[in-house]
């Protein structure tokens, strides 16, 4: 497919315009016009680029890209290395940010959810980017957090007591542990997220309601992962989803 039409696609797929951002989505650094083959991965860091490039991909597809609110606008050091392989190399680089996170999908929280066993029951947060919902059924706190350690492939860190029962949960993917409090009022159980601050330990102890930190790129590799996946799909193009580890 050519550069524009996968652009113009994801563009209205995400409804890019719905969302306020902190970074450009859609198409970042422009590249060769004809893709055949995509690479998708969380983070565009230099070593996903290699990675794409050993797969001779057209296009990198990504959650976390350029060019972020208050960033140094100077392309030096390794923001230079980074696009200066871009654009040598002729590769698409596509990000999506908030969009993603979102989706009823394709959206990590969507995917993360379903992984999860949860069932949506309605939204929550700024541009409604949070997700609650109930599990299937009720279960102790340290079981849920064992599932998951399960499905992530990471140990969690859990505040709250082990033994509570959870049924309600909320979510949101990344860096969203400030939407604890909003969880909270929502009469959750539980919320998770990819991190947690020093002041959500004391909210999740003060009122009992359990903080589940389940990891940053770990919560977040499976829309971008399932969207790379739905292109292949629906255009033919080849996809291969590249997972740069990260421990945060």
């Amino acid at each position: 497919m050519q550069r524009e039409e996968l652009n113009r696609y994801l563009d209205g797929l995400l409804e890019v315009s719905r969302y306020r951002d902190y970074c450009p989505n859609g198409l970042q650094v422009e590249g060769r016009g004809e893709i055949r083959r995509i690479v998708s991965g969380v983070t565009a860091s230099f070593d996903l680029i290699q990675a794409a490039l050993t797969e001779d991909a057209d296009a990198i597809l990504v959650h976390h890209g350029y060019f972020w609110k208050g960033d140094n606008p100077c392309l030096t050091g390794t923001r230079r290395a980074r696009i200066a392989l871009l654009i040598a190399r002729e590769l698409n680089l596509y990000a999506y940010h908030l969009p993603l996170d979102a989706h009823a999908e394709f959206g990590n929280n969507a995917q993360l959810g379903k992984r999860l066993g949860l069932v949506e029951t309605g939204r929550f947060a700024d541009q409604d980017i949070g997700v609650h919902g109930l599990l299937d059924a009720p279960m102790r706190l340290d079981a849920f957090a064992a599932q998951v350690k399960h499905r992530l492939g990471r140990e969690p860190l859990v505040i709250g007591d082990a033994a509570r029962e959870v049924r309600q949960i909320a979510w949101c993917t990344g860096a969203a542990q400030g939407f604890f409090e909003e969880a909270i009022n929502l009469g959750c159980d539980a919320y998770l997220s990819g991190e947690i601050s020093e002041q959500q330990v004391h909210l999740a102890r003060e009122s009992g309601v359990a903080f589940i930190a389940a990891g940053h790129h770990a919560t977040e590799k499976f829309g971008i992962q399932a969207l790379g996946e739905h292109l292949a799909a629906q255009f033919g193009v080849a996809h291969k989803f590249i997972d740069i580890p990260n421990p945060v």
